[in-house]
């Protein structure tokens, strides 16, 4: 993918973005974006002629704020910065991730906001297009002053210091940078700090657990209609009359989908006339709690593509009348509040597919044999499949508390509020593999369901779900070891193989 850069350089959408997370992309400024570029620098140079205090530009940092620093010192002020921010811990940010940081990075600098020189956002540029990405540790970040010590692993590979990956090998920064055709870089005023200031780690990370969250969302819709026509449910609850009376456009859009995925089944028009009232709530109420986590995650992908388009750089360079102003568009509050209420959504997605398959292993709910196999007793079938499946949904309620309220004062009470963005996004990821885990086990135990209503078929669409199953796992007629074939199958669902007959109502494709 190839994007160049107007002069507002926020010419992107989600699903532009999603393309960058996934694969690789190349990032050009055309010379109206350079040219808001230089003259924003300019605009630092001219304010450091006036000789006034500028926060981090020619002062110390945080509680250090008052402190003056001499010109001759100014260089070492970014330099210095840079290395002593270097305090990250823990795994490395997996290489998508980083790659969409260095999007977001050049997104906002490119904007002309920030003092820093065309060079700079060159050699990021350059980074991108040759595939160099800088081992950032994933932990260190309170998601305050921007998301500090991961950029400032980030940035300190321009420096020549750190480490970086380059087609899978790890290199030392200085060949690194070579590999990308760059020399380590001496920074000017306010570029170190332009560089480190910003939301883009926990952005990225919120970012790549929302598309993970759609792929999730979109088999548990599959999962779930599947499901009804296991239990030999009824379709009649997602009769658009009701939810239009319900005026959430996420619910009539979840009833929608559930009516075209089940359309056709001849094991629902074998039970049309039966004497069952009404489905348990997991299967019936899925328009309800599905739409409202539909809801959710097109509300979390509108506020990070504010966020992925927003400049959050400090202090901000305004060139209509050279203003150099210190403010808080670092605070990633928007980004955790985000994070926190689509962690909520990924635990009821997986919470409402551990009670279906809970209720398919039931004969006395479902009308199956029990556990979903042929003599059982001799045979736990799915017994212990669904302990998993509980086993996972708990995890996801522990890891649902939200983060963002777990604000610690930091730098000596100058930063006396912060967001924890971070963390709020890093936990995403283990609950969508958590969630996509627990739709795994309900794709096999609802396609074993399905199969002893045999000769009659689902519907077109599920049948076609059913043997994506089926070709991963064969079905059980006896007792064996399943935990292979959940794995395969819940990669499967995050890699959005089971996705397809919902995408049209997932905000990344629908930019």
């Amino acid at each position: 993918m190839s994007i160049v850069l107007d002069a507002r350089a926020a010419a992107t959408d989600l699903g532009g973005l999603r393309a960058a997370w996934a694969g690789a992309v190349r990032i050009t400024l055309d010379e109206p974006t350079r040219a808001a570029i230089s003259r924003s620098q300019r605009c630092v140079s001219d304010a450091l002629a006036g000789h006034q205090p500028i926060y981090g530009i020619n002062t110390g940092f945080g509680l250090l704020a008052n402190v003056r620093i001499p010109d001759d010192q100014l260089a070492q002020l970014q330099e210095n910065l840079v290395l002593s921010h270097c305090a990250g811990i823990g795994e490395d940010l997996d290489e998508r991730t980083t790659r969409l940081v260095l999007v977001l990075k050049i997104l906002s600098l490119a904007q002309g906001y920030s003092g820093v020189s065309p060079g700079l956002v060159d050699a990021l540029c350059r980074l991108l297009e040759h595939g160099v990405y800088p081992c950032i540790p994933a932990q260190g970040s309170v998601g305050a002053s921007g998301d500090l010590a991961p950029l400032a692993h980030l940035s300190a590979v321009l420096l020549g210091r750190g480490r970086a990956r380059h087609a899978g090998r790890e290199h030392d920064a200085v060949e690194a940078l070579r590999l990308a055709g760059l020399a380590p870089l001496a920074l000017q005023p306010k570029e170190g700090l332009a560089l480190l200031n910003g939301t883009q780690v926990s952005t990225a990370l919120a970012l790549g657990a929302l598309f993970k969250a759609e792929e999730v969302f979109a088999a548990a819709c599959v999962a779930g209609a599947l499901s009804v026509d296991a239990a030999r449910g009824s379709d009649t609850p997602f009769d658009a009359r009701i939810s239009g009376l319900r005026r959430h456009r996420g619910q009539q859009d979840v009833a929608a989908l559930f009516r075209g995925l089940l359309a056709g089944s001849a094991i629902r028009a074998s039970h049309g006339q039966c004497d069952r009232v009404q489905d348990p709530y997991s299967l019936r109420c899925q328009p309800q709690v599905m739409g409202a986590c539909l809801t959710v995650i097109r509300q979390v992908a509108a506020v990070l593509l504010d966020e992925a388009r927003a400049v959050t750089d400090n202090p901000l360079v305004f060139c209509d009348d050279g203003s150099v102003i210190s403010g808080g568009n670092f605070h990633a509050e928007p980004v955790a509040l985000a994070c926190d209420s689509l962690a909520t959504a990924l635990a009821e997605i997986g919470a409402l597919a551990e009670r279906r398959i809970a209720l398919l292993i039931d004969p006395r709910m479902s009308g199956l044999p029990p556990f979903l196999v042929e003599h059982s007793g001799l045979n736990s079938g799915f017994m212990i499949p669904q302990v998993t499946a509980v086993a996972l949904a708990a995890e996801n309620k522990a890891l649902a508390h939200p983060a963002s309220v777990d604000s610690l004062p930091t730098s000596a009470n100058q930063e006396d509020h912060v967001s924890m963005a971070t963390n709020a996004a890093l936990r995403l990821h283990r609950m969508a593999a958590n969630t996509a885990g627990i739709i795994a086990i309900e794709l096999l135990a609802a396609a074993q369901g399905v199969e002893f209503h045999r000769p009659l078929r689902s519907s077109p669409r599920l049948e076609a779900a059913l043997a994506r199953v089926r070709a991963v796992s064969p079905r059980l007629e006896r007792d064996r070891a399943l935990a292979g074939d959940i794995r395969v199958l819940q990669q499967q669902v995050l890699d959005g193989r089971f996705s397809a007959d919902a995408r049209a109502i997932l905000p990344s494709a629908g930019d």
